[in-house]
Formats: C-alpha cells, structure tokens, sequence
C-alpha cells in the first residue's frame, strides 16, 4: 500500500509541474492564439538560468524570480521581434518556433553544455515528512503546493480581475476592445510575457528534482502539448484536469508498463479525441 500511495504522490507532483509549464503554454496558444513550440525551450532555459542564479547566489527564491524575469525578457524578444510579423499565420509560427527553439538550446549547450545539472533547493525543503503511509520528499510536496497555488492565482486572474476580463473580450473581438480606447496589443503582450514567465518557473522547478540536460525541453514539450489538447484549448480547468491526467499515467504507466509507457498516455488521448476534438473542456473558436 505504501508504494501505491508513493506513485499516487509522484503522478501528482509531476502533474503539478505540468500544469505551471502547460498553463503557460494555454494561455499563449488557446488564449493568443499563438503556436508557440519554442515554450519547451523556454522551460530548459529558465532552469539554466535558475540554476547559475541559485548556485552563485545560494538562494532558490532568487533563483526562481530570475528564471521567470529572464525568460519573460527572452518572450518579449520573441514576440515583438519575431511573432508579430506571422501574426496569425499559424504555419509560419510553428516553422519560426521552432528554429528559436532550436537556436536557444544551441545557446544554452554553448553556455552550460551537455552535461546534466540540478538546481540547488534550501535546506528546508530536504528530507521527507509522512503523508498517507508513506515518507515523502518535501520538495516534491512545494511542487504540488506550488501547482495549486499558480492554478488560484490564474483563475483569479482571469476570471476575477480587470486584465483577465480584457484578455477574454480581447480574444473574442480585438477591435471592439480596442474601440473602447483599450490597447488590447499591449494587454496580449502583457499575457504572453506572462506565459513565457511560468515556462521559467517550471523550470527552476523541474529542474530540482528532474535535472537539466540538452533534451528536457522536447520532453516537457511533448507532455505539455498533451495536457493542452486533452484538457482543450484555452481551458485553465481543463488544463488542470489534464495535468492530473497525463501526470498520473506516465508515472503508472512507468511502474505497470515501463514498455508502453507512452501508449499508456498517448492511447487514451487519441481515443479522447476521436470523441471529443476539442478536448475535455475546449471551446470552438
């Protein structure tokens, strides 16, 4: 029993990991409607960045805020200087994406290497504490808390704040927000720094207990991109509700079926689909 309630923990804290990344990934391309594929590399970068600031400073709050300022910089960069001119063109976006994509992680081997690195936590956050009939890590614990505690900030600010009534009206008629005297362009760059900012922090995160390596962004890509499509496009619940899904079926699937682990997640989520194309909790744009 203790071993099942261990897994049961792991799936959770991984899919609280995939909902930072993966809500950042919604609001960008089910809320801007922006195809954004280099977001996996925003992720690895924000470790990177994460990690030098915490190891030379000694403090994983400082490096936490500076993986999301410095990947909310790189976001600015890549929209204003790129995005906008394909601007609707979602074909030209992946394409664009992903030659970002791979020019950030050509950087970040050139800077870190290939070499695998963990981000430094704080003393308070080692050892395990007992939770159902089992000991369990407290970092892994402060990545659920900190799932649930990004999922309330989000819904508060989407559903309850002036800035998130403006994203939701700016996404259905741009120009009549706009008429009102609104500069929705502002308010989706404004959404889309923000965007790339929990790509960072996912980062810092999973960097803790997943590593750093060359190849971790397509791998939280792959998973994200799941969690969007079986949760449904621009839904922050259905992103949640997929998170739990996929994080629950990878690390079972890993235990139970280490030979089809991927089928595991990527089976029902194509018999989803079959049924419902726009996932769990998508809406027709």
């Amino acid at each position: 029993m203790g071993m099942n309630s261990f897994q049961l923990l792991n799936g959770l804290t991984f899919a609280a990991l995939l909902f930072v990344v993966a809500s950042g990934f919604t609001l960008v391309f089910g809320l801007l409607r922006i195809v954004n594929l280099s977001h996996g590399a925003l992720y690895l970068l924000g470790g990177y960045i994460g990690y030098s600031t915490a190891t030379a400073t000694g403090s994983f709050g400082l490096g936490m805020l500076a993986a999301m300022l410095g990947v909310a910089a790189v976001g600015l960069v890549l929209d204003q200087g790129l995005l906008r001119f394909v601007r609707g063109q979602e074909l030209r976006q992946v394409l664009l994406s992903l030659g970002v994509a791979l020019v950030l992680n050509d950087l970040a081997l050139v800077i870190w290497g290939g070499d695998s690195f963990t981000v430094p936590t704080p003393e308070l956050l080692f050892g395990a504490v007992p939770v159902l009939d089992t000991f369990y890590p407290k970092y892994r614990l402060f990545v659920l808390g900190m799932g649930v505690l990004v999922f309330v900030l989000l819904w508060l600010l989407l559903n309850h704040t002036r800035l998130g009534a403006l994203i939701r009206a700016g996404v259905d008629d741009p120009e009549m927000v706009e008429a009102s005297g609104v500069n929705i362009r502002r308010v989706f760059v404004l959404t889309f720094l923000l965007g790339c900012a929990l790509a960072g922090l996912g980062g810092v995160m999973g960097g803790a207990f997943l590593a750093l390596y060359p190849s971790a962004d397509a791998e939280i890509l792959v998973f994200s991109l799941a969690v969007v499509v079986i949760g449904g496009r621009g839904s922050l619940v259905g992103a949640a509700i997929g998170a739990v899904m996929v994080g629950l079926l990878n690390t079972m699937g890993q235990v139970w079926f280490p030979e089809l682990a991927y089928f595991v997640i990527f089976g029902p989520m194509a018999a989803l689909l079959a049924f419902r194309p726009l996932g769990l909790l998508g809406r027709a744009v």
